[in-house]
């Protein structure tokens, strides 16, 4: 049934779908790389202490573990193409409204209506995928989620400095009137508007019209993807997948023979908070930030930045190479271990930097390569392992009938803690230092390892309908 399936499948259709429905995680990335060179701006914009910056930042994320929660289940109500289309169109207005709020209010709750639009299109894009992608190709083809959250990233880092340098710095004005900072998020607006119309021109899944009953319309999406004798087979197997009984709910996520939360829940939440728990975000959310206190100058952390974006996007192809031929839970394994050693180094580093007359880090240029390297390392084992497995594995591991569900309380998770690793580094940073901080993040990749070891089962070419509750 795999074979005849990939020999059946419209690659062509199949890859103009996955480019489409990726590019919110494109959004997702663009935006975490614009707040990166915009803190200056905020700061000075709405007098934002420590704190108040890491609200302003982490606001974002708020919005984010709204819209996962509860873009699963609208998806299974209304679809999934219907959600990210108003995905879109919310992180369009939240991006302008951004670019021009003179409030801070008005930027925090444009900020996390931006956020509910990105926390809906990071569960379902996926999701949608593995529903459309034959087995034997789906972890390449979702692995292009994080290519994408990694090139939005690059976009904005790139567009980020030559901004800073256009205007002189990230704080002085340029065009309109408008500092540059403000054009950092305005032109988030651009890919915003090309994914809204992009979802007008791909199909909706057709576990979703199967579920909903619509199975002339399954039909013909399986057909355009597989050819018409492998539609028929796959369409009795998604339609076999669902409890007839009843629609989908959060009952679904209880254990009938234990009562407890399944055990494929437990899995989905151990990878889906330990990938924020590493601190990843710390350095894509605040790279000038943590390189200007390491010692950097801001046009230099801005440099580092767009390397380390590159570097992850390179890591991202090698996965792509791997993950369907060793595996997902290997993955995981040499990322987890990777991570814990760069990130150890990196406490190193700062642990032996000393500090300027005004208390602020400084890093000799030894150590300052030093901790670029271990950086950069780091950034490679995230992006051959947690980065993209974890979208693959969110996106295909749980059965039909309990997938909207289990995404939205995985989806929450995942978001939630990244909110909260963002919301905490600057106090961290400020209070405890860069090396505490750091260890906090190491300790925490080491133990991703044996959860890996205990928790997750591999999930490579099983078709979805095979999946195990």
């Amino acid at each position: 049934m795999m074979n005849q399936t990939a020999e059946r499948a419209n690659i062509g259709l199949i890859s103009a779908i996955v480019a489409v429905a990726t590019i919110g995680g494109l959004l997702f990335g663009y935006d975490s790389g614009a707040v990166n060179g915009t803190q200056p701006g905020l700061q000075a914009a709405f007098q934002l202490d420590e704190a108040g910056l890491g609200f302003t930042v982490g606001s974002l994320l708020i919005g984010c573990f709204i819209g996962a929660f509860f873009a699963g289940t609208l998806a299974d109500a209304i679809g999934r193409r219907n959600v990210m289309r108003l995905a879109a169109f919310i992180f369009l207005v939240g991006a302008l409204a951004q670019g021009f709020a003179h409030l801070h209010g008005v930027f925090v709750v444009a900020r996390i209506a931006g956020g509910i639009a990105v926390g809906a299109a990071s569960v379902l894009s996926p999701a949608y995928i593995s529903e459309v992608a034959p087995a034997n190709i789906r972890g390449r083809m979702t692995t292009v989620q994080q290519i994408m959250i990694i090139s939005g990233l690059t976009a904005a880092f790139v567009v980020n400095y030559y901004l800073a340098a256009a205007a002189g710095a990230s704080t002085n004005a340029f065009w309109a009137g408008l500092e540059a900072w403000r054009w950092m998020y305005l032109m988030q607006a651009i890919p915003a508007a090309v994914f809204l119309v992009a979802l007008f021109f791909i199909p909706e899944s057709p576990r979703y019209l199967v579920a909903k009953g619509r199975i002339e319309e399954a039909t013909k999406v399986l057909t355009d993807l597989f050819g018409p004798q492998t539609a028929r087979t796959k369409l009795e197997e998604i339609r076999a997948s669902f409890t007839t009984d009843h629609r989908p709910s959060f009952r679904d996520l209880i254990d009938p023979r234990t009562g407890g939360i399944r055990p494929i829940l437990w899995a989905g939440l151990v990878i889906a908070v330990f990938q924020q728990l590493v601190g990843i975000n710390v350095i894509f959310y605040y790279g000038s930030t943590l390189w200007q206190l390491a010692g950097f100058t801001e046009a230099d952390s801005l440099l580092i930045n767009i390397v380390s974006g590159a570097v992850s996007i390179a890591a991202c192809f090698v996965t792509i190479g791997l993950v369907d031929r060793i595996g997902r839970k290997p993955l995981l394994l040499i990322g987890s271990a990777g991570m814990a050693v760069t990130l150890f180094v990196l406490v190193y580093a700062f642990g032996h930097g000393s500090l300027d007359a005004s208390g602020k880090l400084v890093l000799s240029p030894e150590l300052g390569k030093i901790a670029v390297v271990a950086a950069n390392l780091y950034v490679i084992f995230f992006n051959i392992s947690w980065g993209p497995v974890m979208w693959v594995m969110l996106g295909e591991m749980f059965p039909n009938q309990i997938r909207g569900s289990a995404l939205a309380v995985c989806g929450f998770a995942q978001w939630f803690a990244n909110y909260l690793i963002a919301q905490s580094f600057p106090v961290m940073a400020s209070k405890l230092g860069l090396a505490a901080s750091y260890t906090f993040y190491a300790v925490c990749a080491a133990v991703s390892f044996f959860l890996v070891l205990k928790f997750i089962k591999e999930t490579k070419g099983k078709e979805l309908e095979a999946m195990e509750g």
